[in-house]
């Protein structure tokens, strides 16, 4: 439990009486599946193991709760429950319940998803910003943050970096970049994690593999037909990257 001794000491004193809800407002991200992928290098498998949800955005003011996943946008209208927690609800008579517990905001685990952690980000959005772009910013810092040297492939002994907003100095042919989370791209990798890699208007997906400090960018090979949703499998590595 993670009740500080004034709150059992309140919860003692007050019994059965119910207390106002907290204020769950502001930006939450999914902190634990950041860590994970940080300290493992499997993406798309901590975003598994720690998700689905990546993001909740909350307004109490308006009653809006909003949440991203990486692929979907879910939006949901807030209330106050009695017993301190927070009801969101979803056209279609879905519903999730969130609470708080010390600095942590608490998706509680339902018939369909397990208990999610979110935490508020280092770096707030800026007003106006993407919904899930808190948890891409957060993630591209801790996964892919720092200087890497390219060790193998064009442009040998030149270093990247990969920027928190997408960004991408350093690496031949790609001036953008960004982290398959979920959806199509996912689908379409198989059990790979992928990275979409662009310069100007033209971009294609690679396949890579994030092992501590080094970094391996292979061709995504396609083994669908012409006509079937592309199945991409590891092909030949292009870069090996090092992070100093």
């Amino acid at each position: 439990m993670r009740f500080t001794l004034p709150l059992l000491l309140s919860a003692a004193i007050l019994g059965g009486c119910s207390s106002a809800p907290s204020d769950p407002g502001g930006t939450w991200i999914n902190q634990a599946a950041i860590d994970a992928a940080a300290r493992e290098g499997k993406l798309r498998e901590s975003l598994l193991a720690y998700g689905p949800n990546l993001e909740w955005r909350i307004d109490p003011k308006t009653g809006e709760a909003l949440y991203s996943n990486g692929f979907e946008l879910g939006e949901g209208k807030l209330a106050a429950q009695q017993d301190g927690n927070w009801r969101v609800d979803f056209y279609g008579d879905f519903h999730e319940v969130l609470s708080l517990e010390g600095q942590e905001l608490v998706q509680q685990a339902s018939e369909n998803l397990p208990e999610q952690r979110f935490v508020h980000p280092a770096n707030p959005p800026a007003e106006g910003a993407p919904m899930g772009s808190a948890f891409e910013h957060a993630l591209y810092t801790a996964y892919l943050g720092g200087n890497w040297k390219i060790i193998e492939g064009q442009g040998q002994g030149g270093l990247v970096r990969f920027n928190p907003d997408g960004s991408l100095e350093g690496l031949p042919g790609a001036d953008r970049y960004a982290l398959c989370l979920a959806g199509d791209c996912a689908a379409m990798s198989g059990e790979s994690d992928s990275i979409w890699l662009q310069q100007g208007n033209q971009g294609a997906p690679w396949l890579f593999v994030h092992d501590g400090d080094q970094l391996e960018i292979l061709e995504a090979r396609n083994r669908a037909e012409i006509d079937e949703m592309p199945d991409y499998a590891p092909g030949k590595r292009t870069w090996l990257l090092e992070r100093d």
